[in-house]
């Protein structure tokens, strides 16, 4: 679970819900009217709650639980917008320097379908800027604090005389799991100064 999912349990359900009744049709309805107008949802995200609900609480309707009517409804009504919600998390991972592979991780999980995915992954100038975010809130390539880079280099030379293999390969494996791409790592861990890794993201080419 998520930081985003686990946010959304701690606020969804009120504690009187251990003691609620079964669900039918009317009171799961209610229960997505409120979940929509207290989070920024997808589909997928939407029928996960109410399949949960059902399962916690039971149900008592006539007939099974249509929860994907219910979800249905919702879009028509305009409660829930899977190109919306991808484009805002897809922005706002990226804004906190994770790369286009996390953001495709969290919108798949999402139930997000593969062409909004893609679109809200970010042009290679996003993707750009997010990495060179990443370096600088984790003091990695020309970020680095002074004592990171080889042994007997000293001062403004410590960088010329490049990082630790052992440091390198755990920059690298940090861009990675970050989800940024092995040349966005190398390019920033490469750079020879902050002039040189924005000069990067500027050559960019998004046509």
């Amino acid at each position: 679970m998520n930081m985003h999912e686990a946010d959304e349990m701690r606020h969804e359900t009120p504690r009187r819900d251990r003691r609620a009744r079964p669900l039918d049709a009317v009171r799961l309805d209610e229960l997505a009217l409120v979940y929509v107008a207290r989070f920024a949802t997808s589909t997928g995200r939407l029928g996960a709650y109410l399949a949960r609900k059902v399962k916690e609480r039971g149900w008592e309707g006539d007939s099974p639980a249509d929860i994907d009517a219910i979800v249905a409804r919702m879009v028509e009504r305009g409660y829930v917008d899977d190109a919306g919600y991808a484009q805002a998390r897809g922005q706002g991972l990226l804004r906190r320097g994770y790369g286009a592979r996390r953001v495709a991780e969290s919108l798949s999980r999402d139930g997000i379908a593969p062409p909004l995915v893609e679109e809200a992954s970010g042009s290679e100038r996003e993707r750009r800027l997010a990495a060179l975010a990443f370096a600088r809130r984790r003091r990695m390539g020309p970020f680095a604090r002074p004592g990171t880079f080889g042994a007997g280099s000293a001062g403004d030379d410590e960088q010329e005389a490049g990082l630790d293999p052992a440091m390198r390969a755990r920059q690298v494996a940090a861009f990675l799991r970050a989800g940024h791409s092995l040349g966005a790592a190398r390019a920033l861990i490469e750079a020879a100064d902050v002039a040189s890794a924005e000069e990067w993201v500027d050559e960019a080419d998004d046509s």
